[in-house]
């Protein structure tokens, strides 16, 4: 009686205080056989679970939480079973209660958050619930975490009534998996349970744009937390972000009209960051246009996207020595930032600081998560740049991905030294730290390799984004100390080389992580992370996203991969049709995107859902009629000669269809060396290439990708 009394009381009280939001279907707790899981925020979780969830279920809790005082005031008011989940005997306790129609309730991680990410889920809860094939229900508690009641960091703002929302996911199951040993089973429903967990906390994401995003986290961090810190060595704070991304939109909004297409040509700096959101809160597309890619680039890329109009600087157009290439473009007007704060009068000042910074949310028209939040151009490596349409959906919806799998927190300061014209440095390296309360360095090139190590250390930054390329050349010009605080460095954007990978781990004792990705799904697809690693792989896709893997004739080993998600692009605008977005489509059908890339997911080596890749389907030959892959031969060139590098493309033979040319920076290597690196990593004679070219150095591509292009016309050529 006295229960219910204080249940009844507690209930309305805390709806009241912590402005509580209830959303998902709250009619699917009817199981015969139910358990709940939940990530683990606060010692308030288990209350207002316990308080505001439909049924009485009863919460399974690891021993220690129990020592606090508090929390077991609180588990007074509920049903609890207090057990060690390491505990195999322990968890058979929970099966009986489920078996005998008991609605459970468990927090698979165990303990409460210490970051604010997803902590190690343990098998014991994922056992529990594939031995009783009970119907499991998801709850994502987003909130508690930023209470007095949590466990997060001083860095982490609190707040004493913070809004709290319980977002209730579809109901799930997971079946028992196969395995030789009870062991293994259990390891593998652990892993499944994690996904499932992944999965709540993606799906939970609010829907909303780049500049709502921003309020957001100005509303969790404050206006003074300072967040973004660029080459002016200047640490701006939210407010200031703010202020910036308010006035830069409105200036823009001045000189182009709603739904255009703008050309954006400014280097890694703070006011780039806020004229890109800035831009996309007034409906001005801001389309990043790649400086180094030339004259004929930029020209391609401007026709493609109907680009009129480009907003860039004086002073960095003279810093990056882009003169000539501005004055090469044609059919294009160039508005510099410097005349556009001129012309922002009184009147604008007064709306910014009496109006807009006042009341953010509706100063500026609302907008729509489906609306275009920016224009990437691929690289080129393969052909004219296309134009790369990405909602705001499909960018924060990858930014959402990469935190459900990795535990980003406030401690950390990003180090981003690629462009924000690509998608990795845009979407990864500067949006997903400044839209989640994360520190961020900017630097304007990733080319100067004596000195960004100098910055990690300076700056104590503890993430670093880079491709294999870039990596390498850090690790060979950086002191042994310098990368003393990295947690993180993630390899994108092209194949992590063998040689690069151990070389990090030798001298700095770092683990780099491997992903993979596309600009057309803005970009991130997989990644390795420290829970779900796996050497040779690019780790397990993200939650959210289904593929299709489509044989391809001639190739036995991997399928082109075709996926689907919410962080695939809007569409592409092409050369051939400027200004016109086509839709993704493949060979799956529409809302696909084919990657070109031939991949093995549970091949004969791992069922754990880690991807291989295998190569792309245009860097394959056709010699004597078998299909041979290039990355294998290129793999074959580092074994044999692993301090260099190489690179291949073909060139018409009349007798064999096509011929292997392999480029490389090794002027000893013969086809002798080669074929004993065949033999070594049991490659066919087929892929031993018949021409070698020497060169001093490989072409790349601003990115740091292989130009592949120019490769080939040096092969036509050879």
């Amino acid at each position: 009686m006295l229960k219910s009394i204080i249940r009844g009381l507690l209930r309305p009280l805390l709806y009241v205080l912590f402005r509580l939001r209830i959303e998902g279907d709250t009619t699917q707790f009817n199981a015969p056989r139910l358990l709940i899981i939940a990530n683990h925020e606060s010692f308030l979780d288990g209350l207002l679970l316990g308080l505001f969830l439909p049924i009485n279920p009863v919460f399974v809790v690891h021993t220690t939480v129990v020592n606090n005082f508090f929390f077991r005031m609180l588990l007074t008011q509920v049903d609890h079973l207090a057990v060690d989940p390491t505990n195999p005997m322990a968890m058979k306790k929970v099966i009986r209660l489920i078996e005998a129609g008991q609605p459970v309730m468990i927090f698979p991680e165990g303990r409460i958050t210490t970051t604010g990410s997803l902590m190690k889920v343990y098998d014991g809860p994922a056992f529990v619930a594939a031995k009783t094939a009970a119907t499991i229900i998801p709850v994502r508690l987003d909130g508690p975490a930023r209470s007095y009641f949590s466990r997060l960091s001083g860095k982490y703002p609190r707040r004493l009534l913070p809004q709290i929302t319980l977002s209730i996911q579809p109901a799930t199951s997971l079946a028992m998996p196969l395995a030789a040993s009870a062991k293994e089973r259990r390891l593998k429903a652990g892993m499944a349970m994690r996904k499932i967990m992944q999965t709540m906390l993606f799906n939970s994401q609010p829907k909303q744009t780049l500049y709502s995003s921003l309020l957001d986290a100005i509303a969790v961090f404050g206006y003074h937390r300072r967040v973004v810190e660029d080459m002016k060595q200047i640490e701006y704070s939210y407010g200031q972000i703010l202020k910036m991304t308010l006035a830069l939109g409105k200036m823009v909004a001045r000189v182009a009209p709603e739904n255009e297409t703008v050309g954006v040509l400014m280097p890694n700096l703070a006011s780039t960051v806020a004229l890109i959101i800035g831009m996309g809160a007034q409906r001005r597309v801001p389309a990043m246009l790649n400086y180094t890619a030339g004259a004929e680039g930029m020209q391609n890329a401007c026709i493609a996207a109907k680009i009129n109009l480009i907003i860039s600087s004086r002073k960095f157009i003279e810093t990056a020595k882009l003169h000539n290439t501005i004055n090469a473009l044609q059919n294009v007007r160039i508005i510099y930032l410097e005349d556009m704060q001129q012309q922002f009068g009184l009147f604008d000042k007064l709306w910014l600081l009496c109006c807009a910074r006042l009341f953010p949310r509706v100063a500026i028209p609302a907008s729509s998560p489906e609306d275009a939040a920016a224009v990437l151009f691929t690289s080129g490596s393969e052909g004219k740049p296309k134009g790369v349409v990405l909602s705001h959906r499909a960018i924060l919806s990858n930014i959402a991905q990469i935190r459900a799998v990795i535990d980003f927190s406030v401690e950390d300061k990003f180090l981003n030294a690629l462009p924000i014209f690509h998608s990795f440095g845009l979407t990864a390296g500067t949006l997903l730290p400044v839209l989640t309360g994360s520190n961020l360095f900017l630097y304007p090139t990733p080319l100067h390799y004596r000195v960004i190590p100098e910055l990690a250390y300076d700056r104590g930054c503890t993430v670093l984004f880079g491709t294999s390329t870039f990596l390498g050349n850090y690790a060979k010009f950086a002191h042994a100390y310098d990368f003393y605080r990295l947690r993180y460095v993630i390899a994108g954007a092209e194949k992590l080389s063998e040689t690069v990978r151990q070389a990090w781990f030798e001298k700095f004792g770092v683990r780099i992580l491997e992903g993979y990705g596309a600009t057309e799904t803005a970009p991130v697809l997989a990644v390795n992370t420290p829970m779900s690693y796996r050497t040779g792989t690019v780790g397990q896709l993200l939650p959210g996203i289904t593929t299709y893997l489509e044989p391809v004739p001639g190739i036995e080993q991997g399928a082109l991969l075709h996926v689907r998600g919410p962080n695939v692009m809007s569409g592409y605008y092409r050369y051939e049709n400027p200004g016109v977005i086509e839709p993704p489509s493949s060979t799956a059908g529409p809302g696909w995107y084919s990657t070109g890339d031939i991949v093995a997911i549970n091949d004969q080596d791992d069922d754990e859902g880690f991807v291989r890749i295998v190569g792309r389907v245009k860097r394959f030959a056709k010699i004597a009629g078998e299909m041979i892959s290039l990355e294998v031969v290129e793999k074959i060139a580092a074994q044999a000669a692993p301090t260099h590098q190489h690179a291949t493309s073909t060139q018409a033979d009349a007798q064999r269809g096509e011929a292997i040319v392999l480029f490389t920076t090794d002027a000893t290597l013969a086809r002798e060396r080669l074929q004993e690196a065949a033999r070594t990593l049991g490659h066919p004679e087929l892929a031993v290439p018949r021409k070698i070219v020497r060169v001093d150095a490989l072409p790349l591509l601003g990115t740091g990708k292989i130009d592949y292009v120019t490769l080939k016309k040096m092969a036509e050529a050879a």
